[in-house]
């Protein structure tokens, strides 16, 4: 340190939550897990101010990020928008629902080796699988997904049963129609997106305009990078978490997106002084350097939303996960 110099506050994260890959759960913690979860598609609502259909606290988190999707994608704090999403979810499970377990992610690089490696993977099994083949239903995609091997609703796992009023696209379930959980795997698309190799580029960039711009990728199959090949490797078409708004319908959403807060969090790590005040990017859809049109840029100081799913926080509030609002590790 310079001498004189006013030494950083320490952080008041002192014994930090655990993220772990699903996998090395035992049988015992992964029912725990779903347990939690089906507790929150059981739980009372608490924002049907904001979401009218809803009737339940899970779908509390899917119907905030209906309301969101427009704003949080394709923006410069997509990535800190989401990982305090996945911070009020985990809460929402601890505190409401008694969970006490660590917070899962999945490492999708174990099971890309080849199409059958996708389609048999043990995460996704453990989650009910793959839908049966359909040829019709509500479009989860806004193009057809090449490669795709079903589509339908999972017929086995712990949510098999579940249905929802809230979504699918953009609807709130002002007019609800209960739906099912879809999947579509795509062998092609996840093969393509989701390799170690993918991971290893995203991490080379040595500024965070350059790896949010890897991480979020375009919006075609053959553009898309990890975090669109995540979405549609497992939704294709007609799947729930290939949808843009209703994707966290589906529970695996939450461990796709904490191994992309994953893939930001070692990113971070390579120089975390520098890295967690590294903020770029439109704060409008779409804006420069996606397209031309002109957008204010993401600063630190930039407020967040979350409907009443919890306060609205700034990008720096979040940037560090181990700092004074989140905190966890890998």
């Amino acid at each position: 340190p310079v001498p004189g110099a006013p030494r950083a506050p320490k952080s008041k994260c002192k014994k930090p939550l655990i993220r772990r890959e699903w996998r090395t759960f035992s049988k015992k913690q992964q029912r725990d897990y779903f347990d939690a979860v089906k507790c929150l598609q059981r739980k009372p609502p608490k924002s049907k101010d904001f979401v009218p259909g809803t009737r339940s606290r899970f779908e509390d988190f899917l119907g905030i990020h209906i309301l969101y999707t427009d704003e949080v994608h394709f923006v410069g704090y997509f990535q800190p928008w989401h990982r305090y999403f996945l911070h009020l979810y985990h809460k929402a499970l601890v505190e409401e629902c008694g969970y006490n377990g660590d917070s899962p992610y999945w490492d999708w690089t174990q099971d890309v080796a080849s199409n059958s490696t996708w389609l048999s993977n043990p995460v996704l099994d453990s989650f009910g699988g793959n839908g049966p083949w359909a040829t019709e239903g509500p479009i989860g995609a806004p193009f057809d997904v090449p490669g795709r091997t079903g589509g339908g609703c999972i017929t086995k796992g712990p949510f098999k049963d579940y249905r929802m009023n809230v979504g699918p696209g953009n609807s709130i379930g002002a007019a609800p129609e209960p739906h099912c959980i879809r999947r579509d795997l795509s062998p092609w698309l996840a093969l393509r997106t989701l390799r170690k190799e993918d991971v290893e580029r995203t991490l080379a960039h040595g500024t965070f305009r350059e790896f949010d711009m890897d991480v979020q990728g375009w919006i075609t199959p053959e553009t898309m990078t990890i975090h669109g090949g995540g979405h549609l490797g497992v939704g294709g078409l007609f799947g729930t978490i290939g949808d843009v708004y209703s994707s966290p319908g589906d529970p695996l959403f939450y461990l796709h997106h904490a191994q992309l807060d994953r893939v930001y969090a070692l990113w971070q790590a390579k120089d975390l002084e520098t890295r967690t005040k590294d903020i770029a990017g439109p704060t409008v859809k779409f804006g420069a350097p996606w397209s031309e049109e002109v957008s204010p840029e993401t600063t630190l100081d930039f407020l967040m939303d979350f409907g009443n799913l919890g306060p609205r926080v700034t990008v720096a509030d979040v940037m560090n996960i181990q700092g004074d609002v989140l905190c966890y590790r890998y």
